[in-house]
């Protein structure tokens, strides 16, 4: 059975993890902190970055307006 090798591995410490919606929680990991989106409680805030989420419930939107338009009698 071979061994692992010596001085190559990262060290596996206690890391405070910050989820954007407010939890805070230590674990076990390689890094001291981390920052994640979405943690154990399930909850997700919705971060805009360059507009992305405006634009997608924009198209949304505008495609139920689309949809509803063709549906209704003329």
């Amino acid at each position: 059975m071979k061994s692992m090798k010596a001085n190559i591995h990262p060290n596996y410490g206690q890391s405070h993890v910050r989820c954007t919606c407010g939890n805070e929680f230590m674990t076990r990991a390689t890094r001291d902190e981390l920052h994640i989106e979405v943690c154990s409680t399930g909850r997700q805030k919705l971060v805009d970055t360059g507009g992305r989420v405006e634009r997608f419930q924009r198209r949304v939107a505008k495609g139920r307006r689309q949809s509803a338009q063709s549906k209704s009698p003329q």
